[in-house]
């Protein structure tokens, strides 16, 4: 699918979609919402005073997501790029504004999760069914979390307790033998709320391998998965003023994989863990301090007729913020301390390191002024000191227009593997450095009632750029630029979200593509309501792209199309039905790995009204 041609019409598309919307005032009554983030500050912070690129996924996508993995469904609905090997539960990795897979950090309610190992966020074994909202960052945040956040941030925010008593259960059944029941309950008084879901899921699946992967790994059996979860969190008012919270979130996975025509059931184990406690003060209704203590856990053990190799990561966490609102801001400052520890049967010269942090932040406006900064200093027991700073600039020329500006610096330390690991096929390299990342970004915004347009250039170049392939080092520089559009409305009983991304994502050494991204990407929903009945369709198109270093081995483009429906069935009782890849569209997003033809699944779910 090439998509080359439309880059010059491409150009004119923002001024376009501007001059097609609405001229007209819109009455209170179609005012747009303005709900309220915290990945882009650490700080709850309204969107309309954010200038940083943000995207929500609320719990309504969520719900009406069967079938999909996460890392699809923030390709559809949060404009990222995305790899996988094969369906549910296979690895996959997300690419924000064409950074790496390592580049994206991963946070589950503010604490660090992934894999030291792959160096990587683990995305595969974490269940829908737990998410209550989902934030996406794009840009540099290594001034607010320090390592990892190369190109971006997504966080998860599981399911919380509100005041009342509320149950809820919900079964689907669909293609690929897929199967997959929840059921929950939350509730609370004024000073205590409490959640817990438990889910299970299996999914006999289809052949994650075509004859075209590597190493003669092709098997034509179906490779299923199956998981069983469960996530609890509590929240209790100590005394006027104080407040503790516990979270708890566990996921158990079974995913089969192909190993040529072994007949051994090759597969990986996989566990998912996020263990939190915190404790809050308010001292007033402008000044908060927080403390969080957590631990989250990433464990895989692969077993082959052959082998079995074990890759654990256990990270630990301790963090003291504090906020307060001043005459130039919303202000914070805090300390953070971060251990990694990795076991397994790999051994690793080096098994742990620490990561001790300070920052501080100020984020505020003023008449027609917007404004934010961000500074911090890690010091890593394996590579020493770092310090990245963050700052941007909004003007609101008028209600409806605001450019802003901003620049940003990151960095990446090298993963376990990178540094330690020895296999046949891939050689560690002790010496390998961080990477070190400059972003620059220029932005326009346009907000009319129930319409936004977000208009974003950004230029992020990272020196050390690590590669490992042919073999692991770190390459003088890289440079991922590119332009973004974003375009979110509503009219009546319709809504819809659309963005387009034009990328250049190169290895400035010799000028080559990165690898497995795509220079155009689209995505269209579309949402309707009438009455009890809920439709919408999903797009992605992508343009083709190269699935090595050497720009040798090409993918070709694709474009899908998804459709749902829903309809309030009885007081208490919904059924969704859902349509994936309608035109049942034969595709790859790695080379040799097959992608969910089309597939439909029905849920029915229960959640008793008041």
């Amino acid at each position: 699918m090439k998509i080359q041609k439309l880059r010059a019409p491409l150009a004119a598309l923002p001024l376009a979609v501007l001059a097609a919307l609405p001229s007209h005032a819109q009455t209170d009554t179609y005012a747009l919402l303005k709900e309220t983030v915290v990945t882009a500050t650490r700080v709850e912070t309204r969107t309309d005073a954010v200038l940083s690129d943000v995207v929500v996924i609320e719990a309504e996508v969520l719900k009406r997501s069967a079938g999909r993995s996460l890392s699809e469904v923030l390709s559809r609905n949060a404009g990222l790029q995305m790899s996988a090997n094969g369906g549910l539960g296979k690895q996959s990795g997300l690419f924000v504004r064409g950074t790496e897979t390592r580049h994206v950090l991963l946070l589950v309610d503010g604490v660090r999760y992934g894999s030291s190992t792959a160096g990587s966020a683990s995305l595969d074994n974490i269940p829908l069914g737990i998410i209550d909202r989902i934030e996406v960052l794009k840009g540099p945040a290594s001034a607010l979390y320090g390592s990892d956040a190369v190109g971006g941030v997504v966080q998860i925010f599981t399911k919380r307790g509100t005041k009342g008593f509320h149950p809820g259960a919900s079964v689907t059944l669909g293609s690929y033998g897929h199967r997959a029941a929840s059921a929950g309950l939350s509730g609370g008084t004024d000073s205590f709320t409490y959640s817990l879901n438990a889910s299970t899921l299996r999914e006999t699946g289809f052949s994650a391998t075509n004859p075209k992967v590597a190493s003669n790994g092709h098997n034509p059996d179906d490779d299923g998965f199956d998981q069983d979860s469960v996530s609890a969190s509590m929240r209790w008012t100590l005394a006027p003023g104080w407040s503790t919270d516990l979270q708890f979130t566990q996921a158990d996975g079974t995913t089969e994989y192909d190993q040529g025509l072994n007949p051994f059931e090759v597969r990986t184990d996989v566990t998912t863990r996020v263990a939190a406690w915190g404790l809050e003060r308010h001292w007033s209704a402008d000044s908060r301090t927080k403390f969080k203590l957590a631990r989250s856990d990433d464990n895989a053990t692969s077993l082959t007729s052959t082998s079995t190799s074990r890759f654990n990561t256990a990270q630990t966490q301790a963090t003291l913020q504090h906020d307060w609102d001043t005459v130039v801001g919303n202000v914070i400052v805090g300390l953070e301390s971060i251990k990694e520890a990795v076991s397994g049967t790999q051994t690793y010269s080096v098994n742990s390191r620490t990561t001790n942090a300070g920052f501080v932040g100020v984020q505020g406006q003023g008449g027609q002024h917007l404004w934010q900064a961000n500074l911090r200093r890690d010091s890593n027991s394996q590579f020493g000191g770092a310090t990245t700073g963050f700052a941007s600039y909004g003007y609101q020329i008028t209600p409806q227009w605001r450019p802003h500006i901003a620049y940003g610096t990151s960095f990446k330390m090298p993963s376990f593997n990178t540094l330690y690991w020895v296999s046949p096929t891939f050689n560690g390299n002790p010496s390998t450095q961080p990477e070190r990342g400059k972003n620059r970004e220029v932005g326009l915004t346009y907000s009319r009632g129930m319409h936004e347009v977000k208009l974003t250039r950004f230029d992020n170049r990272v020196r050390g750029f690590i590669t490992t392939q042919p073999v692991v080092t770190n390459v003088p520089r890289a440079r991922m630029e590119g332009w973004s559009l974003g375009y979110t409305g509503s009219v009546g009983a319709w809504a819809w979200n659309a963005n387009l991304e034009l990328l250049d994502a190169r290895n400035l050494t010799n000028g080559l593509k990165l690898q497995r991204r795509s220079d155009e990407v689209l995505t269209l929903n579309l949402d309707h309501r009438v009455g009890a009945w809920t439709w919408g369709a999903s797009l992605l198109a992508q343009s083709d792209r190269f699935d090595n270093a050497a720009n040798t081995l090409r993918l070709p483009g694709f474009a899908t199309l998804d459709l749902h429906t829903g309809v309030r069935v009885a007081k208490d009782w919904s059924l969704n039905l859902r349509l994936n890849n309608l035109a049942d569209k034969v595709y790859e997003t790695a080379r040799g790995y097959n992608q969910p033809g089309r597939a439909a699944y029905v849920t029915l779910d229960w959640r008793p009204m008041k």
